[in-house]
């Protein structure tokens, strides 16, 4: 049964603008010469561009223009007049005024010598390449061939085979009609791990060392020793029970300690090996730069990736072509249309940036203030409790958009280069009340694990009787949870022979 009925509700809705501004916020730097790039490329009325170049413009079409008449003066006006009539918009409201463009409010502080230079991008084969080539002086059929091949494209990158033997028989059967058992895929799986580099085709961490130290066999006394424990005492010396090791094996300290530094020395992954030296690093690029000039700090905002954008000068002529234009048919009508929309979208993204850069700057501004102490000196142990409210309230601002600028986005200091959201912590009180920042307590407990002795590592319930005797009421279940967010393994891993 259908009803019709009227409601009447209330909704907040955003607009297509502050959608697109709050899209923009959350991209970092690095990302934002490729947003730009990329709606430069839909929006032909958004260029690039400085302001040399519409005053060379200008310069040059005031040498060619001559004086009117009053009569051509006249008709002009009356052409503008009735175009502002017959449209709904106003042709004058697009036409880029020529005492004061519009891309003079944009701030450049760049230049074309600023450029970054192009880093050369190194080509290197791949670990499976080089086992390809072993695989090509083997004495071998076109049917173990194709078997090797397929257990070569089947490792990870690590240059382990984790994949279940039936699959890389059922990947075989299905993708190129060859029918395997698992015996020969054993057998080629043998020839691989005769390969370089040692380890290769292991199908876990115990195989890839024991491979490894059957092809060292130099006979020495500690490589015996290494080989009998990662054969028979994988278990108990990953988790480091060495004292268990020493009972079973009736071994002496000086002898573990040897036959563990020949373990050490192994690779556990061979597959990153051939790319070790020429991987590929990520640069940070900044988004601000904080400076101290004799204690006073001053943060700017990097530019770089942020060229200066305008609207198209033939797109403001053909406005101007347009509204001198006394016949204005319906084709011609709906071209204005349509320019006026890419130019909304153009000043709209032209807004936007500018109103990110704003935004951005005013934020770390209060980041930067709030944490003087801290960026003065650079003392970690000087960092405030800061939590994203406490910057919005500042700032005048909804905690979201303080979200976004502090997500992704890294400042420089005198001190070094960190991700803004870092700098926020929760509160911690001390014995006399007093209120410190997380971070701080990490940074004790950092140095305090990092200056142990490593024969005999500090538990969890030393280092709170540690904070403790400096003031900091923390319990035990936070310590390891500060230990896990510092990626500090438990006393008995960090324990050294």
């Amino acid at each position: 049964m259908l009803k019709q009925s009227l409601q009447q509700k209330l909704l907040q809705k955003l607009s297509p603008q502050q959608i697109q501004l709050m899209k923009l916020l959350q991209v970092p730097t690095v990302a934002l010469e490729q947003r730009i790039k990329e709606e430069i490329e839909i929006n032909p009325a958004l260029e690039e561009g400085e302001e040399g170049d519409d005053e060379e413009f200008k310069n040059e079409e005031e040498e060619t223009t001559g004086d009117t008449d009053e009569k051509e003066t006249v008709e002009d006006d009356y052409a503008e007049k009735e175009a502002a009539r017959d449209d709904d918009f106003d042709i004058a409201d697009y036409i880029q005024d020529e005492d004061l463009p519009y891309y003079k409010t944009v701030v450049n502080n760049t230049s074309a010598d600023d450029e970054p230079a192009e880093m050369p991008i190194s080509v290197t084969s791949s670990f499976q390449d080089n086992l390809l080539a072993q695989l090509g002086l083997c004495d071998l059929d076109d049917h173990q061939y194709l078997v090797a091949q397929q257990l070569i494209g089947s490792l990870d990158d690590d240059g382990y085979l984790r994949r279940d033997l039936t699959a890389v028989m059922d990947d075989l059967a299905f993708s190129q009609n060859i029918h395997t058992s698992q015996e020969e895929l054993l057998e080629m799986l043998k020839v691989i791990q005769t390969f370089d580099p040692p380890g290769i085709g292991a199908r876990n961490l115990q195989e890839c060392l024991l491979l490894q130290l059957e092809r060292k066999k130099d006979g020495q006394p500690s490589s015996v020793l290494a080989y009998t424990i990662v054969k028979k005492y994988m278990d108990e010396f990953s988790k480091k029970h060495y004292d268990k090791i020493e009972k079973q094996l009736y071994l002496q300290e000086n002898e573990l300690k040897d036959a563990v530094h020949e373990i050490l020395k192994l690779n556990p992954r061979p597959g990153n090996t051939n790319s070790e030296g020429t991987k590929s690093v990520q640069h940070i690029i900044p988004d601000f730069i904080i400076t101290n000039n004799d204690g006073v700090l001053e943060v700017s905002l990097n530019s770089r990736n942020a060229p200066d954008l305008r609207i198209s000068r033939s797109y403001s002529e053909i406005l101007e072509a347009y509204s001198k234009d006394k016949k204005k048919d319906k084709s011609s009508k709906d071209a204005m249309m349509f320019i006026k929309q890419k130019v909304d979208a153009a000043r709209w993204f032209i807004d936007a940036i500018q109103q990110r850069q704003y935004t951005l700057l005013k934020t770390m501004t209060a980041i930067m203030n709030y944490q003087s102490e801290y960026f003065l000196d650079g003392d970690e142990t000087k960092l405030k409790p800061m939590i994203l409210k406490d910057i919005a309230d500042v700032v005048q601002m909804d905690i979201s958009t303080v979200s976004r600028v502090a997500n992704s986005k890294y400042v420089q200091t005198p001190y070094g280069t960190f991700l803004i959201k870092t700098f926020f912590s929760e509160a911690l009180s001390t014995d006399t009340g007093e209120e410190v920042s997380s971070r701080e307590v990490k940074k004790i407990l950092s140095d305090a694990i990092g200056s142990e002795d490593k024969h005999h590592p500090l538990p969890d319930e030393k280092l709170v009787v540690m904070l403790k005797e400096k003031g900091y009421n923390i319990a035990r279940r936070t310590i390891a949870k500060y230990r896990e967010q510092l990626n500090i393994p438990v006393a008995r891993l960090r324990r050294e022979i």
